[in-house]
Protein backbone atom coordinates (compact mmCIF):
# COMPACT_ATOMS: atom_id res chain seq x y z
CA UNK A 1 0.00 0.00 0.00
CA UNK A 2 2.70 2.65 0.93
CA UNK A 3 4.44 1.36 -1.88
CA UNK A 4 1.34 2.74 -4.67
CA UNK A 5 0.87 5.62 -2.63
CA UNK A 6 4.50 6.63 -2.69
CA UNK A 7 4.28 6.05 -6.70
CA UNK A 8 1.37 7.98 -6.80
CA UNK A 9 2.86 10.54 -4.66
CA UNK A 10 6.25 10.98 -6.80
CA UNK A 11 4.47 10.98 -10.13
CA UNK A 12 1.50 14.05 -8.53
CA UNK A 13 5.02 15.44 -7.56
CA UNK A 14 6.40 15.50 -11.24
CA UNK A 15 9.39 13.01 -10.09
CA UNK A 16 11.00 10.53 -12.54
CA UNK A 17 12.86 7.73 -10.68
CA UNK A 18 15.71 6.11 -13.67
CA UNK A 19 17.10 3.37 -12.40
CA UNK A 20 20.19 1.82 -14.65
CA UNK A 21 20.75 -1.19 -12.29
CA UNK A 22 20.31 -4.45 -13.96
CA UNK A 23 19.33 -5.88 -10.38
CA UNK A 24 20.22 -5.26 -6.61
CA UNK A 25 22.48 -6.78 -4.87
CA UNK A 26 22.15 -7.89 -1.37
CA UNK A 27 24.43 -5.72 0.06
CA UNK A 28 25.24 -2.17 -1.12
CA UNK A 29 25.76 1.44 0.04
CA UNK A 30 23.81 4.40 -1.54
CA UNK A 31 25.30 7.85 -2.31
CA UNK A 32 22.51 10.42 -2.46
CA UNK A 33 23.76 14.29 -3.85
CA UNK A 34 23.46 16.85 -4.08
CA UNK A 35 21.47 17.10 -0.33
CA UNK A 36 20.74 20.72 -0.18
CA UNK A 37 17.30 20.88 1.31
CA UNK A 38 15.13 19.10 4.03
CA UNK A 39 12.33 18.02 1.87
CA UNK A 40 15.15 15.60 0.69
CA UNK A 41 14.28 13.30 3.24
CA UNK A 42 10.64 12.97 2.24
CA UNK A 43 11.50 12.72 -1.46
CA UNK A 44 14.17 9.54 -0.79
CA UNK A 45 11.53 7.99 1.62
CA UNK A 46 8.93 8.31 -1.24
CA UNK A 47 11.89 6.77 -3.73
CA UNK A 48 12.51 3.98 -1.29
CA UNK A 49 9.37 2.69 -0.93
CA UNK A 50 8.63 3.42 -4.26
CA UNK A 51 11.44 0.91 -5.37
CA UNK A 52 10.15 -1.31 -2.33
CA UNK A 53 13.73 -1.81 -1.39
CA UNK A 54 14.34 -1.20 2.68
CA UNK A 55 17.70 0.72 2.55
CA UNK A 56 18.49 1.96 5.99
CA UNK A 57 19.90 5.71 6.58
CA UNK A 58 22.21 7.69 8.80
CA UNK A 59 21.00 11.26 9.99
CA UNK A 60 23.04 13.65 12.78
CA UNK A 61 22.62 12.43 16.08
CA UNK A 62 20.27 15.71 17.47
CA UNK A 63 17.43 14.47 14.86
CA UNK A 64 17.42 11.22 17.16
CA UNK A 65 17.68 13.37 20.39
CA UNK A 66 13.77 14.07 20.87
CA UNK A 67 12.10 10.54 21.84
CA UNK A 68 9.42 11.04 19.49
CA UNK A 69 10.76 11.92 16.60
CA UNK A 70 13.80 9.72 17.66
CA UNK A 71 11.58 6.68 17.39
CA UNK A 72 9.65 7.85 14.34
CA UNK A 73 13.25 8.12 12.19
CA UNK A 74 14.24 4.60 13.51
CA UNK A 75 11.21 2.94 12.78
CA UNK A 76 11.81 4.80 9.41
CA UNK A 77 15.09 2.70 9.15
CA UNK A 78 17.42 5.60 10.84
CA UNK A 79 20.86 5.06 12.71
CA UNK A 80 22.08 8.07 14.17
CA UNK A 81 25.66 9.48 14.13
CA UNK A 82 27.52 11.44 16.50
CA UNK A 83 29.96 13.80 13.71
CA UNK A 84 31.17 15.23 16.81
CA UNK A 85 33.67 12.72 17.64
CA UNK A 86 35.82 10.09 15.81
CA UNK A 87 33.74 6.91 17.19
CA UNK A 88 34.69 4.41 14.79
CA UNK A 89 31.31 4.65 12.78
CA UNK A 90 33.12 3.27 9.70
CA UNK A 91 34.07 -0.18 11.35
CA UNK A 92 30.45 -0.16 13.46
CA UNK A 93 29.13 -0.42 9.59
CA UNK A 94 31.03 -2.59 8.41
CA UNK A 95 30.39 -5.20 11.14
CA UNK A 96 26.84 -4.24 10.63
CA UNK A 97 27.60 -5.45 6.34
CA UNK A 98 29.22 -8.95 7.83
CA UNK A 99 26.64 -9.64 10.19
CA UNK A 100 23.68 -9.59 7.54
CA UNK A 101 22.79 -11.35 4.66
CA UNK A 102 21.29 -8.42 2.87
CA UNK A 103 21.71 -5.11 3.81
CA UNK A 104 21.76 -1.63 2.38
CA UNK A 105 22.73 2.20 3.87
CA UNK A 106 22.07 5.66 2.72
CA UNK A 107 23.94 7.84 2.85
CA UNK A 108 24.48 11.92 1.80
CA UNK A 109 28.04 12.35 1.87
CA UNK A 110 28.02 16.21 1.99
CA UNK A 111 27.69 15.93 5.53
CA UNK A 112 25.28 18.88 5.56
CA UNK A 113 22.42 20.83 3.19
CA UNK A 114 24.95 23.33 3.03
CA UNK A 115 27.76 24.04 -0.18
CA UNK A 116 30.62 21.50 0.06
CA UNK A 117 34.04 21.43 -1.86
CA UNK A 118 34.54 17.69 -1.03
CA UNK A 119 32.38 14.54 0.17
CA UNK A 120 33.33 13.01 3.48
CA UNK A 121 34.97 9.89 2.69
CA UNK A 122 32.97 7.70 5.01
CA UNK A 123 30.94 5.80 2.68
CA UNK A 124 34.08 5.01 0.68
CA UNK A 125 35.61 2.90 3.14
CA UNK A 126 32.52 1.26 4.21
CA UNK A 127 31.74 0.17 0.85
CA UNK A 128 35.20 -0.73 0.48
CA UNK A 129 35.25 -2.62 4.14
CA UNK A 130 32.38 -4.40 3.44
CA UNK A 131 33.33 -5.04 0.12
CA UNK A 132 29.99 -4.20 -1.23
CA UNK A 133 29.13 -1.79 -4.41
CA UNK A 134 28.00 2.07 -3.83
CA UNK A 135 25.25 3.16 -5.72
CA UNK A 136 25.27 6.66 -7.15
CA UNK A 137 21.49 8.22 -6.62
CA UNK A 138 21.17 11.90 -8.66
CA UNK A 139 18.65 13.94 -6.09
CA UNK A 140 17.90 16.12 -9.34
CA UNK A 141 15.65 19.02 -8.51
CA UNK A 142 15.94 21.16 -11.79
CA UNK A 143 14.54 17.71 -13.96
CA UNK A 144 12.66 16.04 -10.95
CA UNK A 145 14.67 13.03 -11.77
CA UNK A 146 16.05 10.45 -9.12
CA UNK A 147 18.52 8.47 -11.14
CA UNK A 148 20.43 5.61 -9.36
CA UNK A 149 23.61 4.26 -11.38
CA UNK A 150 24.69 0.92 -12.19
CA UNK A 151 26.73 -0.67 -8.62
CA UNK A 152 29.80 0.45 -8.57
CA UNK A 153 32.82 -1.29 -6.37
CA UNK A 154 35.12 0.85 -5.09
CA UNK A 155 39.19 0.09 -6.27
CA UNK A 156 40.83 0.87 -3.08
CA UNK A 157 42.41 4.21 -5.37
CA UNK A 158 40.73 6.89 -3.73
CA UNK A 159 41.51 9.59 -5.85
CA UNK A 160 40.44 7.35 -9.24
CA UNK A 161 37.47 6.45 -7.48
CA UNK A 162 36.41 10.38 -6.42
CA UNK A 163 37.27 11.43 -9.93
CA UNK A 164 34.70 9.13 -11.04
CA UNK A 165 32.07 9.91 -8.48
CA UNK A 166 32.42 13.35 -8.86
CA UNK A 167 31.69 12.99 -12.81
CA UNK A 168 28.58 11.35 -12.33
CA UNK A 169 26.86 14.48 -9.98
CA UNK A 170 28.68 17.19 -12.09
CA UNK A 171 25.98 19.71 -13.06
CA UNK A 172 23.29 17.78 -11.18
CA UNK A 173 21.03 20.52 -9.25
CA UNK A 174 19.57 20.47 -5.48
CA UNK A 175 16.67 22.09 -4.43
CA UNK A 176 18.60 24.81 -3.52
CA UNK A 177 21.10 24.76 -6.46
CA UNK A 178 23.50 27.22 -4.82
CA UNK A 179 24.71 24.36 -1.80
CA UNK A 180 25.10 22.20 -5.04
CA UNK A 181 27.65 19.72 -4.64
CA UNK A 182 30.63 21.24 -7.26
Amino acid sequence: MFRAISKFLLSALGWTIITQYDALPKKYVIIAIPHTSNWDFPIGLMVRSALGFDAKYVGKDSLFKNPVVGAILRWLGGYPVDRSKNNNFVDAVVDIFNSKEAFAITIAPEGTRKKVDQLKSGFYYIALGAKVPIIMVQFDWEHKKIVFSQPFYPSGDKDADFEFIHAYFRGVKGRNPENSFE
